[in-house]
């Protein structure tokens, strides 16, 4: 069970954006695991994708098509990654495009595709194309729910963020959805995540806008501290509600559509973070005080991916000696532990460096049987901060993982 409110809001139209989905069979039975994005001409579109060098084939084609132009079609599937399956991958996700581009009268080029699943097996190549034209002929534009249920691989829900916001008199849309559960540590964005809005933004701007919305969100969250081979995110603008294209960053708006981006996108992170395999508790690690961004940010990952720390979490078991530990080795230079603070929530457990004074364990024990909980940590150093969100290690991440893939 997800931890924490994970209900699946309103999802908003976004005009020039249809959605359409399909049974393919390509694993699941009886389950959409099929889904295509259709944009209208014009859409700018961007990407980010995994920094893992066994990046999937899709990966690899999206990524070439993006520098072509913009796409207007997005085709996933799940149940299957096409990762680790060579030459053999490349050709069955290019002849994914190549028979959508010829059903919907468009480039292969015009086409990005993305998978999800297990890795290492063959596409079933018949299945998946057969499933094409259903969900062509599903299309349209208020499907973000059954999208968000099709792209589902080990997910208890499905995951959805959605808002609406004025610029100068013309309301505007951003919504998007995300999937993932296990292997997450991205290293660029979610396993997978698909935006948009109809507010017109100029093409390299919306890269940017992206760029940054991701690094606050996506690159901050770890269930199990591993990067998946198909991580990927698309931010889309369709400019279809109206108004003057932003075109410069120093347009007020554009600092508006960022804001509305990035706390869309914060939303569908945690919602990963809070259905993650096996979670029990939804974890979020505050580090304050430090030279700079990056250190805290790896003393917030040290925290948040010691397996230690994670199983005294999922047990409620107040030994915070496993924290100090985390923080000790993760590599900052010149630390000095005389000036480091730790709390739980408002419980105060590390002290300069030591044992707070006004510590009990019953204290400790109250705050880590609470499903939510933050750990914040001061470091004493300057001015940075930075946040990470994880979860708990529990008995059932094992076995989810060990049966994947039966």
């Amino acid at each position: 069970m997800a931890v924490g409110d994970v209900t699946m809001p309103q999802m908003h139209v976004v005009q020039g954006v249809k959605i359409g989905s399909a049974e393919a069979y390509v694993r699941y039975q009886n389950r959409r695991d099929l889904v295509i994005f259709e944009f209208s001409p014009g859409t700018n579109v961007a990407g980010v994708f995994t920094q893992n060098a066994f990046c999937a084939a899709p990966v690899h084609i999206s990524k070439a098509h993006l520098k072509l132009g913009n796409p207007r079609y997005l085709v996933i599937n799940t149940g299957n990654a096409n990762a680790g399956t060579g030459k053999i991958g490349m050709a069955n996700a290019e002849a994914t495009c190549e028979k959508l581009a010829e059903l919907a009268g468009v480039s292969k080029a015009e086409i990005l595709p993305f998978s999800t699943g297990v890795i290492g097996e063959q596409l079933p190549m018949p299945r998946l194309l057969s499933g094409l034209q259903p969900a062509l002929d599903s299309l349209s534009n208020d499907a973000w729910v059954d999208a968000a249920t099709g792209i589902m691989t080990t997910d208890t829900t499905p995951k959805g963020a959605s808002e609406q916001f004025e610029l100068d008199g013309v309301t505007y849309t951003m919504t998007g959805i995300s999937k993932g559960a296990g292997m997450i540590r991205p290293n660029m964005a979610t396993m997978l995540g698909f935006v948009a809005t109809d507010a017109p933004i100029a093409r390299e701007l919306v890269q940017q806008m992206l760029s940054t919305a991701v690094n606050q969100s996506f690159n901050r969250i770890t269930i199990d501290g591993d990067t998946s081979t198909n991580d990927s995110c698309i931010f889309a603008a369709t400019g279809q509600a109206g108004g003057a294209e932003i075109t410069s960053t120093e347009d007020p708006r554009f600092a508006q559509v960022a804001e509305v981006l990035t706390r869309v996108m914060k939303r569908l992170a945690q919602l990963i973070v809070r259905d993650g395999e096996g979670a029990t508790k939804f974890i979020t690690v505050a580090v304050e005080g430090g030279a700079n961004t990056q250190e805290c940010c790896d003393i917030a990952y040290s925290i948040a991916h010691s397996p230690l720390v994670k199983t005294a979490l999922f047990a409620s078991d107040p030994n915070w000696g496993r924290i100090l530990a985390a923080i000790g080795y993760a590599g900052v230079k010149d630390l000095d532990v005389e000036k480091i603070q730790v709390w739980l929530d408002d419980v105060q457990i590390c002290k300069d460096g030591g044992a707070a004074e006004d510590y009990t364990e019953e204290a400790g024990a109250r705050v880590m049987a609470q499903t939510e909980i933050t750990i914040r940590v001061a470091l004493g150093r300057g001015d940075a901060k930075d946040t990470v969100y994880t979860c708990d290690l529990s008995y059932d991440y094992v076995k989810i993982n060990a049966d994947y893939r039966s």
